[in-house]
This record gives structure tokens, C-alpha cells and sequence, in this order.
């Protein structure tokens, strides 16, 4: 038989971009600079968050191995992907978060959040987020729950942790930052009630919260890490930390605090910066930060939760298809056609 030219039209989801840096490659720096705030977690508080960390870790492992065989779908564990969405997730949670909840949840945002809509690439909102999403609606109580890092009472291996409440946790009850700092200098984390050393125990991290968004310092250094090597572009973060920060000192709110006490420097770092939920140009990406730290700072103020930023970026992820048509990037041109002679 003769050859014929025949042209394929080849259909495939975005990106359309090719890049000789390969998604492994991505996840692999990911987890790099993800790696501080991991070893810090763990090491404030406890056996609870490395066994949170590792069952995460893998259950999203593990649920999308399984899904892809009974789908019959191609298995690519070694482009890291679901392991750094279980990571994630886990950085995210409470300490003290029961294992069976995080394993429920890791299942629910690798199955439900990304293989239900393709895959990788695929998805409209961050994995992990909309696993720790369906753990706060599903689970209030436990996902709302925390505990001293180890140096102030719970040690590794004691049966029972002290309870504690988180710092924005403490601001929504009705308390002051003077009321902050006394509560760190009480359980021996600060070295006197004063507003600076409450501020350096907040920018350091020990203290309770979720188990990587402690420590703006280790946030910060894995922000460097990323910007460095080109995996992150610098506008969400810069965008949704600036909007936090104005909101807060709009609204009344210290915004230090607002910025070094929550998950709003975590979110804009490693969840703001998500290749598949967020916008495409340099603008969409400014506008997504925006909002993101715009609501955050609103659900913060008027929510009954004191913290806004799993919503906050999960509803500009809703908004990112309507970014990307709205300030389109067009690449090459369409030569003008020459006019007809009269």
C-alpha cells in the first residue's frame, strides 16, 4: 500500500506548553523544600505528626495505585505526584489528627479531587486542600483540635497530649495579642508576654498548629528553595500575603499576627502555586493571590472558623478557568491578509 500524508489531530488536557522539565523533576523539588517544615513538625510534636505524615503519605500512595489498576489506567507512582499531595495534606492537619481521618482523607483528595477529573493535570482544585476540606466538614471536632509541641508537655511517647489552642484560634475567642503572648510565656514558649517576643515565637514556630505551618522561618526558606530553581512563580504568594496583610490592618486585625500565626504564608507558598488549579498568566495569578488572601482574611474575621485559608484559595481555584479565558496569553500571530485591489 502507498504511503499517504495524513495529518493526526492530536486531542490532549492542558498543559499545552511543552517543557523539557519533567513533573517528576517538580514533585521531586517539591518535597525538597517541603523537607524542613516536615522534620520541624515532626520533631515539635511528636510521634503523632511523623505517624500523620507517614500514613498520609501513603494512603495517597497507595489510593492512586489502586484506582489506576482497577481503571486500567497507565500506574505512574514514580512522578511523586500523589506523594506530595498525601505530604501536603498532612502539613495541614492537626498533630492530633487520628490516623484513620488522615488516611480517609488523603484517599478522598487523590481519588476524588484528582483521578475523578483525569489525573494529573487534570484537576480543578487542589487535592489537598479538598482533602482537608471533606476532614473539616466531616470531621469538625477532631480537625479543630490541638496540642502543645513536645517542649511544652507533650513529649514523644507520652499516652496523652496537652491540649492547646492555636494563636488565631485564641485572637476569634475574643482574645488580644497581650493574651497571646501570656498564653506562650505559660507554657514556656516565649520568654516574657511582650509583643516582639510573641511575634519571634510566631515567626520561629513553636507552638501549636497545624503540623507544617508553624514555622515561618523553614516556609520561607522552602519558598527561597522553589524560587531559586523555577518551580514556583513569585506573584500568588506575593499577592495573597500583601491582600492578607492589607485586610487584616483594614479590618482592624494585627496583621503580623494574621500573617505569622495561620496558614496564609504555607497556602500562598505551596498551595497558591499549584500548576493545575491556579491561573496561567502573570496577571490571573496576581488576581487568584488577591482573592485568596481577600478571603481568608473575610472568613478570619466573620466566619465561625478562625481560619480561612483552605476556602480562600479553594474558591479562586473555581475562579481560575474563568482567569484563564479572561486574560488569555496568546503566542504566535495571524499574518494580515493583504487587501483586495479595487
Amino acid at each position: 500500500m502507498a504511503e499517504t500524508n495524513q495529518k493526526l489531530l492530536l486531542l490532549a488536557s492542558s498543559p499545552h506548553i511543552s517543557s523539557p522539565v519533567a513533573a517528576r523533576t517538580l514533585m521531586i523539588h517539591v518535597l525538597i523544600a517541603l523537607a524542613p517544615v516536615t522534620i520541624f513538625g515532626i520533631a515539635i510534636f511528636g510521634r503523632a505528626a511523623l505517624i500523620n505524615v507517614v500514613i498520609s503519605v501513603a494512603a495517597a500512595v497507595a489510593a492512586e495505585a489502586l484506582f489506576r489498576l482497577v481503571t486500567k489506567q497507565e500506574r505512574r507512582i514514580a512522578d511523586f505526584s500523589a506523594a506530595v499531595s498525601g505530604l501536603l495534606l498532612a502539613l495541614v492537619l492537626p498533630p492530633s489528627t487520628p490516623w484513620w481521618m488522615t488516611a480517609l482523607g488523603a484517599i478522598f483528595a487523590v481519588v476524588v479531587a484528582k483521578e475523578f477529573f483525569g489525573g494529573l493535570g487534570a484537576n480543578v482544585f487542589n487535592p489537598a486542600l479538598i482533602g482537608r476540606a471533606f476532614l473539616i466538614m466531616s470531621f469538625p471536632a477532631a480537625i479543630t483540635t490541638w496540642i502543645r509541641p513536645v517542649s511544652a508537655g507533650a513529649g514523644w511517647f507520652a499516652a496523652d497530649a496537652v491540649s492547646a489552642a492555636t494563636p488565631l484560634g485564641i485572637l476569634k475567642q475574643g482574645g488580644t495579642v497581650a493574651d497571646l503572648g501570656a498564653d506562650f510565656a505559660g507554657a514556656g514558649l516565649s520568654p516574657a508576654p511582650d509583643y516582639w517576643s510573641t511575634i519571634r515565637t510566631l515567626f520561629f514556630g513553636n507552638h501549636g498548629g497545624c503540623i507544617g505551618e508553624t514555622s515561618i522561618l523553614l516556609i520561607l526558606a522552602g519558598a527561597a528553595y522553589l524560587l531559586i530553581r523555577r518551580v514556583i512563580d513569585w506573584r500568588a504568594p506575593a499577592a495573597m500575603t500583601a491582600a492578607a496583610f492589607l485586610a487584616s490592618l483594614a479590618l482592624g486585625m494585627d496583621p503580623l499576627v494574621g500573617i505569622l500565626g495561620g496558614g496564609v504564608l504555607f497556602g500562598a507558598v505551596f498551595m497558591a502555586t499549584d500548576y493545575v488549579s491556579a491561573p496561567m498568566t502573570a496577571t490571573g495569578k496576581l488576581i487568584f493571590g488577591f482573592g485568596a488572601g481577600l478571603i481568608t482574611v473575610l472568613i478570619r474575621k466573620w466566619g465561625n472558623y478562625p481560619e480561612g485559608v483552605t476556602y480562600g484559595i479553594l474558591i479562586m481555584n473555581a475562579c481560575t478557568p474563568f482567569l484563564n479565558r479572561l486574560l488569555q496569553k496568546k503566542y504566535g500571530f495571524v499574518p494580515k491578509k493583504p487587501e483586495a485591489s479595487k
